[in-house]
């Protein structure tokens, strides 16, 4: 192995190419490696003429059907039966990660780096994600997923860097936004245009009887309170794959204290459930609980108890530990009351 050699995951955008300048000048060979999952050829110059530019060299890889299995169809399916899907977080530790991890094997290198704002640090032998120090910027939230063996082998540029800081050395300071595969549409045109049109159905309220009828279940989610069909006053509370049926009421009862997960990805597990200072996180952005939680095992993940009550919890979404600045966990909501 290399000991001074290190992969680059590189889309030729600010914060990758922030990344290799800032690896190669601290002395890294770096390669940078630019993974295909769109089809996207002119980007795929855009990254190569980048790499050139920087000095540095410069790999491609195919990994369209892998993306098209393993994300849009997960994606596609997760909507399609009521749940609300994460694709980014899933993404990461089953795309971009483990590609560079696998490229590295193959070229004889230990070293691993994106441009994500995070960072790792090292506690009684175990690697934890940790935030980024620019707090608009953290993304530990979306890279709970990473194994030790993955987090081991990672470098973190871009943790301690501030982005506006960051783009201050680029003339053109525009990015990309959103779900990658979406470009730019609306994610029910997506489905539309994969799937067929969608099937309609019965909405409810917490009785179950039927208030109005809704245009297929993948244009709901808990919390909206917008959408055809939707009363006026209510939002939607959830969304049932099984029957078919979204179900509306009252703003209040959108506050959830007890969530179950699973698919999950600890830290360690003495920790998590000794630990009396672990607050979560069920979104990206927005409202999430502030006050620690309370933690039990339970068949096939974990029950998280909160006090302060996570608002509109939606089945299929991530929930992320935090122990302060440290991640030391995470998993997909299977539930909630």
């Amino acid at each position: 192995m290399e000991s001074k050699s290190v992969v680059l995951g590189f889309s030729g955008g600010i914060d990758s190419q922030s990344a290799a300048r800032r690896l190669r000048d601290e002395g890294w060979r770096v390669v940078a490696l630019t993974i295909n999952t769109l089809g996207d050829e002119a980007m795929m110059l855009k990254a190569q003429r980048a790499a050139e530019t920087l000095g540095i060299e410069w790999l491609g890889y195919d990994a369209c059907k892998r993306f098209m299995s393993d994300i849009v169809n997960y994606f596609c399916r997760e909507y399609l039966s009521g749940c609300t899907p994460a694709p980014c977080t899933r993404c990461n530790s089953l795309i971009k990660w483990s590609i560079l991890a696998e490229v590295a094997d193959s070229l004889g290198i230990n070293k691993i780096a994106t441009g994500h704002y995070f960072r790792i640090e090292q506690y009684d032998g175990r690697y934890y994600v940790a935030k980024g120090i620019d707090p608009a910027k953290d993304q530990s939230y979306y890279l709970w997923g990473l194994s030790q063996e993955i987090l081991s082998r990672a470098i973190t540029p871009m943790g301690d860097m501030i982005k506006s800081d960051v783009k201050q050395n680029f003339e053109d300071k525009s990015e990309s936004m959103g779900i990658c595969f979406l470009r730019g549409k609306h994610y029910s045109d997506f489905l539309r245009e994969r799937c067929g049109e969608f099937r309609c159905g019965d909405i409810v309220n917490c009785e179950g009887e039927v208030v109005s009828r809704h245009n297929g279940i993948a244009l709901y989610t808990a919390g909206q309170r917008r959408g055809e069909g939707i009363p006026e006053g209510l939002r939607v509370l959830s969304v049932n794959g099984d029957s078919n049926q979204v179900v509306v009421g009252k703003a209040e009862l959108l506050y959830k204290h007890t969530l179950y997960i699973n698919e999950c990805n600890i830290v360690s597990e003495s920790e998590l459930l000794t630990a009396n200072d672990i607050t979560v996180k069920i979104r990206g952005i927005g409202r999430n609980p502030e006050k620690p939680v309370k933690i039990e095992r339970s068949n096939d993940g974990y029950t998280v108890t909160t006090d302060d009550p996570a608002w509109a919890p939606a089945v299929g979404q991530p929930l992320v530990f935090y122990r302060k600045k440290l991640v030391i966990g995470g998993g997909i909501v299977a539930n909630f009351n």
